[in-house]
């Protein structure tokens, strides 16, 4: 019994490491794709400036591209050892968590095949000082597409995030506050992606600032995680 007891103690404490570390390479891509190299080689309603300035920066383009692979891959083992890391809470309800991050990634993997597309069209068209109408009408559409099919699945992200608070607050090894901070940030996303489509001249400035709960949530089990344990 005590050596049961002992090694889910262990299955957890590893659980959250792998959470931890998992999330910290996630921070670093992410904020180099999205931060950085996106902003800098796409010129927002500019596409034939957007495809020139993209023509010269080709490897950043690419590593762009595979900073976002690289987190989207990573939350794929966030969902799994996250699932570990709650399942004493509730296996079902940590179960149901894990795949709705799941289902935000398959999305997002999908959405980032446009940015595929439209290095592979960067690659092999041959118009590129002046680029036709075609050239910019498919650059365009990969771009746009991108980015408003990921965002969408921060829809299911969010209710990850929700559910995932939930847990966190009902676990007895987890500070309740940082379950608080979670749902804030879930809720944050839900109104973030649901702007567009229900409420457009709605101002949700203060949104912008619940995207910290996960953050502080990764810190914590950097810290804190190989030291968990359960009642």
């Amino acid at each position: 019994m005590l050596a049961d007891i002992q090694t889910n103690r262990i299955s957890l404490s590893k659980a959250a490491i792998i959470s931890g570390i998992s999330l910290l390479i996630m921070v670093v891509a992410a904020l180099f794709a999205e931060m950085y190299a996106y902003p800098k080689i796409i010129v927002r309603g500019d596409i034939r400036e957007t495809i020139t300035t993209l023509s010269g920066n080709k490897s950043l383009f690419a590593a762009c591209i595979l900073c976002y692979l690289v987190t989207f891959i990573l939350d794929i083992v966030v969902a799994w050892s996250l699932y570990i890391l709650l399942k004493p809470v509730n296996s079902s309800l940590s179960l149901l968590t894990s795949w709705f991050r799941i289902v935000y990634t398959i999305l997002a993997l999908i959405a980032l095949q446009n940015l595929v597309g439209a290095y592979r069209l960067l690659h092999f068209s041959s118009v590129f000082t002046i680029p036709d109408e075609n050239v910019s009408f498919q650059m365009a559409q990969y771009l746009n597409a991108f980015k408003s099919q990921w965002y969408f699945g921060l829809l299911f992200f969010s209710l990850h995030l929700g559910l995932l608070g939930y847990l966190v607050i009902k676990s007895t090894y987890i500070p309740k506050l940082l379950g608080i901070l979670l749902i804030i940030t879930g809720i944050g996303y839900s109104l973030t992606t649901l702007k567009p489509f229900l409420f457009s001249n709605a101002n949700i400035d203060f949104a912008s600032f619940t995207f910290y709960g996960e953050l502080v949530f990764m810190i914590w089990l950097l810290i804190r995680g190989r030291k968990i344990k359960p009642a």
